[in-house]
Order: C-alpha cells, then sequence, then structure tokens
C-alpha cells in the first residue's frame, strides 16, 4: 500500500511504500534568512512530515543535504547536529549542488521507516 502526504500536482512531499517513508526535497519558505535559520525550518518541515507519516527523527535511514556553497558545512552541522537524534543517527550524505533559487542555502531529503 502506499500513501501520498501535501500531494501537489507536481509530487508529494511525503510518501510511504512498505512501510518507508520518502520525504522530498525541503527548502525554507524564508529564502531571505541565514543558512542556519533556513536549516532549523526545513528540519521542522521533516519533522512535522514525519510525525504525518507516523514516524520521527529516531527511525530516520538517510539524509541528503544539497548546499550550494560546501564552506557553509560547520553551519549546517551547528543546527542539524543538535537536532538529530543522537541515539539514532542516520546514513547521511552532503553534496554542494547549485539549488532552483539562489536565496535557497539548503535543501534536505530524508528516508524513515514507519
Amino acid at each position: 500500500m502506499t500513501q501520498r502526504f501535501e500531494v501537489g500536482p507536481r509530487m508529494s512531499q511525503a510518501v510511504i511504500h512498505n512501510g518507508i517513508v520518502h520525504i522530498a526535497g525541503q527548502v525554507a519558505d524564508n529564502r531571505r534568512s541565514s543558512l542556519e535559520q533556513q536549516t532549523r525550518e526545513v528540519l521542522a518541515k521533516i519533522e512535522s512530515l514525519l510525525a504525518q507519516a507516523g514516524s520521527d527523527k529516531s527511525k530516520l535511514l538517510s539524509v541528503t543535504v544539497l548546499l550550494p556553497n560546501i564552506t557553509d558545512f560547520d553551519a549546517l552541522n551547528s543546527v542539524y547536529d543538535a537536532w538529530i537524534d543522537p541515539a539514532n543517527p542516520p546514513a547521511r550524505a552532503c553534496y554542494e549542488a547549485r539549488l532552483a533559487d539562489p536565496d535557497l542555502r539548503v535543501e534536505l531529503t530524508a528516508i524513515a521507516y514507519v
């Protein structure tokens, strides 16, 4: 069975299939804020989507981070490390990539189990 959350014309923000929840790339709504604030906003969105799917950050399997400027790696981690469940850290990859809007400072995707 497949279940979709926050379905739009192009994509769903989260999809559960076979007990695994796939979170679409999340970006900040406030695109003029600092990297740290954008990271907090994105992590809150992920946490909300996980809750809607009946999961939480302790059940994260993997997280992918996209940064337009890899020199922001330490600033990102200052927020991410405080948010993540230290007893259950997911696998993670971080890439430097140009994002859809030049004001975006970070985009994250996630996979978790339900």
